[in-house]
């Protein structure tokens, strides 16, 4: 919501008085080890989120556009060069950053 709010194309309200409406639903969440270091320590993971999101026009009942959108974001949990040391919370928010980029790209577009 905080991008459709920053974005400002569309306008924000209640469902209610809404002409359009995105709903969606967590599919998988997954965070597994993607890099080790010498001594075969993990230190780099990848965040992967498959949600399913629809688009709808609350006023002729028909969908803009529906999809299964999977995003995923590394992260070190030790700094490497190039990279600060992130928590497992800050890799799932780089992740639903990306899911959030796309839904309001595929939004507005179709809008």
């Amino acid at each position: 919501m905080q991008r459709f709010v920053k974005d400002n194309h569309l306008k924000v309200v209640d469902e209610k008085s809404a002409n359009c409406v995105i709903r969606g639903k967590v599919l998988t969440y997954k965070n597994s080890v993607f890099g080790f270091t010498n001594t075969t320590q993990a230190q780099e993971y990848r965040v992967t989120i498959t949600v399913h999101v629809v688009f709808k026009d609350l006023v002729k009942n028909r969908e803009f556009w529906s999809d299964d959108l999977v995003k995923t974001a590394n992260y070190y949990t030790v700094s490497v060069p190039g990279q600060t040391a992130k928590t497992p919370e800050q890799g799932r928010a780089d992740a639903v950053a990306k899911i959030a980029d796309e839904v309001l790209s595929r939004s507005v577009e179709g809008w």
